[in-house]
């Protein structure tokens, strides 16, 4: 439709004249002159102007630029003193364009958290700018507790404290009359400690934030450098603004203006723009404005300086898995090592009531997606010895309390490692009540046994395949009813010609067994409670159970060139046990190696960049943006496993180095060990 009428928007602003613009253009089927004149923070320049285009018949007159200018030290007076130049417009409409702008706000979050879901869930936010961000920061507030402001009176809520309470309101407004009759150049020098307060707190803040909330000038004025993989929000940013922003590595830009024209335009000339439109009434609604935000097709920013990408963070619960694991952190090495076996015993038992704390932080995982993920490692201090000789719930109980922590530190996931996965309801009790999602990472142990069982036996060379690649062999799952021990014998059945299910669960064996052979008729299913009669003609072994420290197999019964894959956390199998057995290769399944040339993991016991599976399953759910409960309880389906194996291909998860007890195994290792295996087998015949 072609522009029917044709008015004057002006914008006074006491932030910088550089900025300044004249243009005509269409809005709502209207023409317009657009025009903005900055004075530099000359209070009665601003004041001139605006009645000057008011006697120049400007449609409607947006002031603005006060706070920017009060940021980049162009203006020192009170914010206040811009309704002095809203005041100095007497006969012509006038707006600082404050109701627009939460709206836009508003919507901006909004509209990320829909098109990105999870992406605000728990993030560190800094807030500068005080009540320039309120709506932001309210909206904010649903999605994260972990929002810190740049205003020392905001963060400790003294405005809501003090309207709450009259009487307190009335001895502030009593207090501060004495600043207010002072010229505003003493009542400056006398607030430059708040200033500079302020400005530490800003840096400190956005330091370790994920999120920045500020206008530009905000972050000029703050003097804040370091906003590398962080997303910024803001409005109002400019080509040349943005160039600034790619250089300082931001990841995201949300800019809650729209931009309909050449040049880069504030709420403030929006809603001037809408009240300007409107013949009838000029004081318009919410809902107008959101209907004519509607009808001018306009939208909030994503800006990605440095091309899309998403960082996501997760957390993961570790613990001591034997006393050995003591060495790993001072002070408990040194004790250890000149203490007596009766003291370490003692330490031990004490560490399952000691407080949590951040093992480490995961830094340099990045997906070839573009997606990138840091995490925290949280140990609670219990060995799996100390945790059976708990109940359940202590065990909840400290699980909790990670969760609380991993929350404040800003994780959207969060993974349980070793022992804590399994113990009582494996985890669905703290996924109920923990405040962010939780996954045991059994789904991706399962395809990580399997997986790196599969490349162990095209590396040893003693079993042969048919044509469709299946096992011409013999596989057993001992500790088959569990939860991961189910998943690998349906996965087995795919790949093997004979498979033996192993558990003392009879009831529950006997129903696996007809759920296999209905889902893969092809397959050969026998089961035993005990794997003692059918071991010696296996070649390949998973081990599954949660037995923590019981006997599982007797591995001089086992075939010599046997694959053992050992997917029990605490092992089944001991370093002592695996020792008198050179020719039998035994794995300690679940290694996968994470995405990024620079991985920072912590001492977890593997190799660098390489991860335990169930740790895996959390960055790669994180990776995706997939911040749900995925894997809990002792059921592990099928389609989960098949579909975080994918979710890791996609981001660049591979098998890690195959290890075992002493670490990893070399082409070496294993050539040497499929010499001693085919030597027995020779001696034996």
């Amino acid at each position: 439709m072609a522009a029917r009428t044709s008015g004057l928007i002006a914008n006074v602003s006491l932030a910088s004249s550089q900025r300044d613009y004249d243009i005509t253009a269409n809005f709502l089927h209207h023409r317009f002159r657009i025009v903005r004149q900055g004075t530099d923070g000359n209070l009665a320049d601003a004041e001139t102007l605006a009645r000057s285009w008011q006697e120049r018949g400007a449609s409607v007159v947006a002031v603005t630029g006060i706070r920017e200018a009060r940021a980049v030290g162009l203006y020192h007076g009170d914010l206040a003193a811009l309704e002095k130049v809203r005041r100095a417009v007497t006969d012509t409409l006038v707006t600082d364009g404050h109701r627009l702008r939460d709206i836009l706000q508003e919507w901006a979050i909004r509209h990320v958290q829909t098109e990105m879901p999870g992406f605000f869930s728990n993030a560190r936010v800094a807030a500068l700018g005080g009540a320039n961000h309120d709506r932001t920061v309210r909206v904010l507030r649903e999605y994260t507790d972990n929002i810190t402001l740049a205003d020392p009176l905001l963060r400790f809520d003294v405005p809501a404290r003090l309207d709450a309470v009259t009487a307190l309101a009335m001895f502030a407004d009593v207090g501060a009359l004495p600043m207010r009759v002072l010229p505003a150049p003493i009542r400056s020098r006398i607030g430059m400690p708040s200033f500079i307060n302020n400005r530490l707190m800003a840096r400190t803040s956005a330091r370790e934030a994920d999120v920045v909330v500020a206008t530009y000038e905000e972050l000029t004025g703050f003097g804040l450098e370091d906003l590398a993989g962080k997303t910024l929000v803001t409005a109002s940013i400019d080509d040349e603004r943005l160039t600034e922003l790619t250089s300082r590595g931001v990841d995201m830009v949300i800019d809650a203006t729209p931009q309909p024209f050449s040049v880069t335009v504030n709420a403030a000339v929006l809603e001037a723009l809408m009240m300007a439109s409107v013949h009838e009434s000029a004081i318009l609604s919410d809902d107008d404005l959101l209907d004519m935000i509607t009808s001018a097709g306009i939208e909030p920013r994503l800006l990605f300086p440095n091309g899309p990408k998403r960082k996501s963070r997760f957390a993961f619960v570790i613990h001591p898995l034997s006393q050995e694991n003591f060495t790993k952190v001072q002070p408990l090495r040194t004790i250890t090592m000149v203490t007596p076996a009766v003291v370490t015993d003692a330490i031990e038992k004490m560490l399952a009531y000691a407080p949590l704390f951040v093992y480490s932080h995961i830094t340099g995982i990045v997906s070839p997606t573009g997606a990138e993920a840091e995490g925290w490692l949280i140990s609670v201090g219990g060995t799996p010895k100390e945790l059976m000789a708990h109940s359940p719930e202590f065990t909840y109980a400290r699980l909790l309390a990670a969760a609380e922590t991993a929350q404040k530190l800003g994780a959207q996931i969060m993974g349980l490692g070793a022992f804590t996965k399994v113990v009582g309801d494996a985890g669905v009790t703290v996924a109920t009540k923990a405040p962010l999602p939780i996954t045991t990472g059994n789904s991706y142990s399962a395809s990580g046994a399997l997986w790196a069982a599969h490349d162990a036996l095209d590396r040893l060379e003693l079993v042969e395949r048919d044509g469709h690649g299946r096992l011409k062999g013999k596989a057993m799952v001992i500790g088959a009813t569990g939860s991961i021990g189910s998943v690998c014998a349906r996965l087995l059945a795919l790949a093997a010609d004979e498979l033996w299910l192993v558990s003392p669960e009879s009831a529950k064996l006997l129903e696996l067994k007809s759920d296999i052979e209905s889902e893969h008729p092809r397959a050969t299913v026998h089961v035993a409670a005990i794997p003692d009669a059918q071991l010696s003609e296996m070649d390949l072994v998973v081990t599954a159970t949660s037995g923590a420290g019981k006997r599982v197999l007797d591995i001089m019964a086992v075939k010599p060139g046997c694959i053992i894959t050992d997917v029990a956390r605490p092992l089944d199998l001991s370093p002592e046990d695996v020792a008198k057995r050179p020719d039998v290769l035994v794995i300690e399944s679940g290694e996968i190696e994470l995405p990024g040339t620079d991985v920072h993991l912590g001492d977890i016991g593997l190799p660098p960049h390489v991860a335990y599976a169930c740790l895996a399953e959390t960055v790669a759910l994180a990776l995706e943006g997939r911040y749900e409960t995925f894997t809990v309880g002792r059921n592990i389906s099928w389609e989960k496993v098949k579909e975080i194996y994918q979710i890791g291909l996609k981001h660049g998860m591979k098998l890690a180095a195959i290890s075992g007890v002493n670490g990893v195994f070399t082409d070496e290792d294993i050539a040497h060990i499929r010499e001693l295996a085919l030597q027995r087998r020779a001696a034996a015949r």
